[in-house]
């Protein structure tokens, strides 16, 4: 685990190293498992498989964390409840209800009593605690316990202002995801995404902002200007958008989530549409249509200076970055339908990506570089998929009358996008945005105080 600027850290106990065989459908009670525990009992590792499809959620066990005098018992329960949603909508873990505890939180702090655990089926246990230390601030700390395996995990402990208690759950959720599953962690991050009012013809369009779980909700711009197509920086705490002012043309702004600051990137002399970052936070690539085409450019965010990139009569728009910097993928119709193409950082070596029926768009490389997340439109209806960057392995994920806009959490494992309802009679329609694994598993709504579309996931929390 790395170290978090804004609260201290340490680790706390050994954790369990070096193990790899998968024990995630190895259960056993009684007898039967304390014969094989004594006989092997490190020979597995509580892991859960990701690499399949569907994954029956693992039991877990998330009791309060623990204060001493009491004074801190409410953030205990506060934390507890972010953990334990983090966890569950994950899709991968089943919190057990408290009401089937056995062991006290109290009594956890000083021994497991793992029979107790596995009474109610609890495959692993999370014991943690909250006190207040001599300068005001919090100390929070966990440890994650295999149940069966009666070994612990890993642990943490924490130090930060009282403000913070909610970084340090999602935080301390993820160290428990990643443990588990093998996989980058997700829940300490934000999503930016345009916040929709109104109905179809007089539709209110606002940047807004939200932890991943939708808490922290904030509106960054007051409406009167139409924003579209918001992007996060991977470095900075900064994003871009496009904003249509009721009079001149549409304008790419960044925006300062730390300052509350807005410039104009440039005046592009035409349209400008749907900017992403270059992994390192320094330049910005976007397509601006001139002449009624549109191709592609890279803007060097400390120059300001603009270097077209592609040069074709066809229309070239939605470039994404590869994460290393190296390739561009981007939709263009000069096949004669709208399809997906990679090239090179320079515009160089362009080649086609998708042959499939309907048209691509929306293409965004996936953090691991391993696939490409895209929409389809094919016989009226849209469709969020994923394909590999050589072009093979493409599927659908999520499917409906408009779903697109797809967007990565930093692991790579789980997509958010939007979902459009049709229009109604009297011209009103609903957007919403939902979460999905990689797999096609567990599509989830991510619940917003209004309409909500044009998701952008941010990197982890700095």
């Amino acid at each position: 685990m790395t170290g978090l600027p804004a609260f201290g850290h340490r680790l706390i106990g050994r954790p369990l190293q070096g193990l790899t065989l998968s024990r995630r459908h190895f259960m056993l009670t009684g007898a039967a498992a304390a014969g094989v525990l004594a006989a092997a009992p490190a020979l597995a590792e509580l892991r859960i498989d990701v690499g399949q499809g569907f994954v029956s959620p693992m039991p877990i066990a998330v009791p309060d964390f623990f204060s001493g005098d009491g004074s801190q018992a409410r953030v205990g329960q506060d934390l507890t409840g972010v953990v334990a949603a983090d966890l569950e909508r994950s899709g991968l873990f089943r919190p057990i209800d408290k009401s089937a505890f056995i062991q006290d939180p109290g009594s956890l702090q000083q021994t497991v009593r793992y029979g107790d655990w596995r009474l109610i089926n609890a495959e692993a246990l999370v014991a943690g605690y909250v006190n207040t230390a001599a300068d005001g601030r919090l100390i929070i700390g966990f440890r994650l316990f295999d149940v069966y395996g009666e070994q612990q995990m890993t642990g943490f402990e924490y130090t930060t202002a009282p403000a913070n208690w909610r970084k340090v759950a999602h935080t301390i959720a993820d160290a428990i995801y990643a443990r588990l599953t093998g996989e980058g962690p997700y829940f300490d991050t934000r999503i930016v995404y345009i916040a929709e009012s109104g109905p179809k013809d007089r539709r209110v369009k606002r940047l807004a902002i939200m932890d991943q779980d939708g808490a922290n909700h904030r509106f960054l711009t007051d409406g009167s200007t139409t924003v579209l197509s918001p992007r996060f920086s991977p470095t900075r705490q900064e994003i871009t958008y496009v904003a249509f002012p009721q009079q001149g043309p549409a304008r790419v702004y960044l925006f300062n989530l730390d300052s509350g600051q807005r410039e104009v990137l440039g005046d592009f002399q035409g349209m400008s549409f749907a900017p992403r970052f270059a992994p390192d936070g320094n330049s910005v690539v976007l397509a601006v249509a001139r002449g009624g085409n549109s191709d592609i450019f890279i803007m060097d965010l400390r120059t300001r200076q603009l270097r077209q990139i592609t040069n074709h009569p066809a229309t070239d728009i939605s470039p994404c970055f590869s994460p290393d910097g190296r390739q561009i993928v981007f939709d263009s119709d000069r096949s004669g339908a709208q399809q997906l193409y990679i090239m090179g950082a320079d515009g160089s070596n362009p080649q086609r990506l998708t042959f499939g029926e309907g048209r691509y768009a929306t293409p965004v490389w996936s953090p691991r570089g391993d696939l490409i997340a895209f929409t389809r439109l094919y016989q009226g209806s849209f469709y969020v998929g994923v394909i590999r960057p050589d072009g093979t392995g493409e599927r659908m994920l999520a499917s409906d009358f408009r779903v697109e806009g797809p967007t990565w959490a930093p692991n790579g494992r789980v997509l958010a996008y939007f979902r459009q309802s049709r229009s109604t009679a009297a011209g009103q329609v609903s957007s919403r945005i939902y979460t999905i694994d990689l797999t096609g598993y567990n599509e989830r709504e991510l619940v917003t105080p209004t309409d909500g579309s044009d998701p952008a996931w941010s990197p982890l929390n700095q």
